[in-house]
């Protein structure tokens, strides 16, 4: 049975009293341990069950944790799975096509699921490297292109990963080291992209296939990147256009299910994919996906609590260029929404199949 049919709920934890093993959390998930790690993995383990128990159990939330294979990671395996680099997006224009767009909200749908329309690809697994930037640029070319041509491809984000270049060395090297979906769209434009099944992900950094890249199967004109820290703008979007690459503070590793409505702060740290928005139990939400695979979450995805163009929260990323020597970069930044949802969004344009 895989690990997705056989996933242990928060409801499951709560009727057994919490009292779920480490032997039975390795078995769910297929777990391999090599020996030296087996007691660091057991304690990581150990305190994610802590931590589900004591938020279930505690406040009145409209959010659920639950276990996941991530359960076991330690803190640095976390930061692995962001990789988002918030500094070279903040010294990028903004094109101002899209400011005209931008009314009230009152004549939108009251729900948007881009997936029930055919143009969004299954759920993807980043895994242990620091590309969630490329998943991110490469989910929303693929419903571009789908939206555009009515012909949904799965792509390579590996070809992202290893062959878009990243000049300024911002957030790193680029690739497994952290980059932005800007350097995936302007290598899109000029490169296009092949299939998944052309060139396959690894998790790791690869020299660029050259004789894989060029017979590309689809591509894009150009991008637009929307008005910082705009509701409007962004429900607009992804409501008219299609599906949205965001940027968010990604304090959610223990996200079950439900509106997630508190928990996560202001650095932006990772990126993901805007799908839709909707409103359960009350609580208006976003639709996002993930890239941390269908254990995650509610099979992938999380919803991130929706305040409303007048009631979003604001702070400021005090870290913006963390773990980055881009130059010229400010140091601080002006976030808004919850996890800071509403800082940083952009699209592709054009969609085509070659």
């Amino acid at each position: 049975m895989s690990a997705v049919a056989a996933k242990t709920t928060w409801r499951d934890l709560r009727a057994a009293n919490y009292e779920f093993s480490f032997e039975q959390y390795a078995a769910e998930y297929n777990k391999q341990y090599h020996a030296d790690e087996l007691e660091l993995r057991r304690s990581n383990f150990a305190s994610a069950l802590v931590a589900i128990k004591a938020h279930n159990e505690g406040r009145l939330s409209t959010y659920k944790m639950g276990l996941s294979a991530h359960a076991d990671k330690t803190p640095q395996e976390w930061t692995q799975l962001k990789g988002y680099n918030r500094a070279l997006s903040a010294s990028l224009p903004r094109p101002v096509a899209f400011a005209t767009m931008v009314e009230d909200t009152l004549s939108l749908n009251a729900t948007v699921d881009w997936r029930t329309k055919g143009v969004v690809t299954p759920t993807k697994d980043q895994g242990g490297c620091g590309s969630c930037w490329a998943f991110s640029a490469t989910e929303v070319v693929e419903s571009a292109v789908a939206i555009a041509t009515g012909k949904l491809e799965v792509l390579a984000p590996q070809e992202l990963v290893d062959c878009a270049p990243n000049p300024n060395e911002c957030g790193g090297t680029g690739g497994c080291e952290g980059s932005t979906q800007w350097l995936g769209f302007n290598y899109t434009t000029t490169a296009g992209m092949v299939s998944e099944v052309s060139y396959p992900y690894v998790a790791h950094d690869q020299t660029c296939k050259e004789s894989v890249i060029k017979k590309p199967l689809v591509g894009i004109k150009g991008y637009e990147r929307l008005p910082a820290n705009d509701y409007t703008a962004l429900m607009k979007a992804v409501a008219t256009i299609g599906p949205i690459a965001v940027s968010v503070d990604a304090s959610w590793g223990l996200y079950e299910e439900g509106v997630f409505d508190h928990g996560c702060g202001t650095t932006i740290d990772h990126a993901v994919t805007l799908v839709g928005y909707g409103t359960e139990a009350g609580s208006d939400y976003w639709l996002v996906r993930n890239s941390w695979g269908k254990s995650w979450g509610e099979g992938g995805y999380i919803k991130i609590k929706r305040f409303g163009a007048d009631a979003e929260p604001c702070g400021v990323d005090k870290q913006p260029q963390d773990g980055t020597e881009c130059k010229g970069g400010a140091s601080t930044e002006k976030v808004c929404g919850l996890c800071g949802i509403l800082s940083d969004s952009s699209y592709p344009t054009g969609g085509f199949v070659y």
